[in-house]
């Protein structure tokens, strides 16, 4: 798709295909299409990441909690995403026996506990060993600086599923 049909997308159209760029977020595409005309992919990559940027800490905290638990009851359930399940599966995530899904649940709810949103790695750009280890690194991190991390993950993963959709290859993690 290039960025000229993208431009002349309608409202709904613009809100179904780009509504989930950030993860069950579909008022950040609503927000973000009255910024158009957009340049190029990285201009509409801008527009998502500062709108993201702006809100206030209750919001950013927000976003955040609308990502799901890694390895946790909704990929159990069926009840990713489209693209969480994909990212989910890339990382591996999809195949971890009954301990380390255990582990991983135990690690999810001290991160949840300590931080009040879910840990958010760019799972597919991890392998399937570095996933894990990562919110065990990241729950020592003060509280500030963990916000900032988890939502620079989330502008990775906005930044791929943005290139998955205008099918670019180019944009970087």
């Amino acid at each position: 798709m290039d960025i000229e049909k993208v431009n002349s997308m309608d409202f709904g159209e613009f809100v179904d295909v780009f509504g989930n760029v950030v993860e069950r977020c579909p008022l950040i595409a609503a927000a973000v299409r009255s910024q158009r005309p957009f340049s190029d992919l990285e201009d509409l990559e801008q527009h998502f990441f500062a709108f993201t940027d702006a809100l206030p800490q209750s919001g950013q905290e927000g976003v955040l909690r609308c990502h799901p638990d890694l390895a946790g009851r909704e990929l159990q359930r069926g009840e990713l995403s489209a693209e969480s399940q994909r990212e989910q599966s890339a990382a591996g995530l999809t195949s971890l026996g009954a301990a380390e899904r255990l582990w991983l649940a135990e690690l999810n709810a001290q991160y949840r506990a300590r931080f009040g949103f879910p840990f958010v790695p760019a799972a597919r750009l991890s392998d399937r060993a570095a996933v894990p280890r990562e919110p065990a690194r990241r729950l020592h991190c003060p509280p500030a600086q963990e916000l900032s991390t988890a939502l620079g993950e989330v502008k990775k993963i906005g930044r791929r599923r943005l290139a998955d959709l205008l099918g670019s290859h180019a944009a970087e993690p």
